[in-house]
């Protein structure tokens, strides 16, 4: 049975709480990190209702999508809503952990659920997420030398890429050549004289928190008391596969049938599926945005898709955006939208920790609106 941190740290790891916007509070909200966690329950909010139904399957850890406390309080006495929520899992001893905006452009976060609910393929974020700030250590090593080098700076942090790390390239040898002045302690050559080496080019790619580490370990490493090196800052490709929103395909239809598709696919919910377009549009390229994504009507409208799947959207905005011609607006309840996470999630987690860990998904919908007539 996995302790409470050990789940966190899976959380974090797949859902980095550094990637959340910066009015956003994500992480462990309540619990004791040493504490085992047998039975985790999944839910989009964190409502009393869904905090009695944790309590009620003895559950050791709830898991939401929306933060309980978005802004700070003095208090959580059990007589407003929020303190009632949390004081119901603190008797019960379940502790509750929020992912919220940085499982939004995650990886298996809430906007690929989404566009994977859907049936969406060939998926690109909308806004693809910065990756961090890389450099690249070029260093000339004579080739009997090129491997305790490597290795050094590998241990250092370089050469970290993805699920790999070891990762370097060195080039065929060329010559290398300089000449000892007066007060140099060579080892190679002699004072005065031109001297040339057989060397090798090493080139390493490596993050730029770690640069000064990387750079101190290849000049201990090398032989040479003077070597030659560069680093270089690298630019941001824009290729990341996380970020906000998500572009992909399906099979063509009119945008009358993709919306029904979309209802069938989607939670039932009283609010649910509003079309703005022409019914008989053709639908191809598709994008989405799990929870309110009207802040992204402008980049929509020149990504040339053919719908954009979203919730939350006003009455303003929407009437520019559909007036300008821009693709046709299929909005959705928000807790619909987002409760396309949790059943991912829940797989996520079994397969990471098997037997020792029971999910479930909540089952009670947390949607605000209750009729529409």
């Amino acid at each position: 049975m996995p302790a409470l941190k050990d789940v966190v740290d899976l959380l974090h790891g797949w859902y980095p709480p550094a990637t959340a916007d910066s009015w956003d509070a994500v992480g462990l909200v309540y619990g004791d990190p040493a504490q085992q966690v047998r039975k985790v329950l999944l839910a989009v909010d964190p409502s009393p209702a869904v905090a009695e139904q944790a309590a009620d399957w003895k559950a050791d850890l709830l898991v939401v999508h929306h933060p309980l406390f978005l802004k700070p309080v003095n208090g959580f006495a059990a007589t407003s809503p929020k303190g009632r929520t949390l004081h119901t899992l603190a008797k019960a001893d379940c502790a509750l952990l929020t992912a919220h905006t940085n499982a939004d452009q995650a990886v298996g976060g809430v906007s690929e659920s989404l566009a994977l609910a859907l049936g969406l393929t060939d998926l690109e974020p909308i806004i693809p997420a910065p990756s961090g700030p890389r450099d690249k250590l070029t260093v000339f090593v004579p080739a009997d030398a090129a491997a305790p080098v490597r290795a050094a700076i590998a241990e250092a942090g370089a050469g970290r890429i993805g699920d790999y790390d070891f990762a370097s390239f060195t080039s065929a040898p060329g010559e290398g050549r300089f000449r000892p002045l007066d007060g140099a302690n060579p080892m190679v050559g002699t004072i005065g004289q031109l001297e040339t080496v057989e060397e090798v080019r090493v080139e390493v790619v490596l993050e730029r928190s770690v640069r000064a580490a990387v750079v101190r370990a290849m000049l201990a490493a090398h032989p040479y008391e003077e070597p030659a090196y560069d680093v270089s800052e690298l630019a941001d490709p824009g290729l990341a596969g996380t970020g906000t929103g998500r572009i992909g395909t399906v099979a063509q239809a009119t945008l009358r049938e993709f919306a029904e598709h979309v209802a069938a696919v989607l939670p039932a919910t009283a609010h649910g599926v509003r079309v703005a377009g022409d019914g008989d549009r053709p639908v191809r390229r598709v994008a989405v945005c799990g929870g309110a994504g009207d802040f992204l009507l402008d980049r929509v409208a020149g990504l040339g898709v053919d719908a954009y799947v979203t919730s939350d959207l006003r009455h303003h905005p929407a009437a520019e955006f559909v007036e300008k011609g821009g693709p046709a607006l299929v909005d959705v309840a928000h807790w619909a939208a987002e409760s396309t996470w949790l059943p991912v999630l829940a797989e996520r987690l079994r397969d990471a920790v098997g037997d020792a860990l029971e999910t479930r998904v909540s089952d009670i919908v947390t949607d605000p609106w209750t009729m529409h007539l």
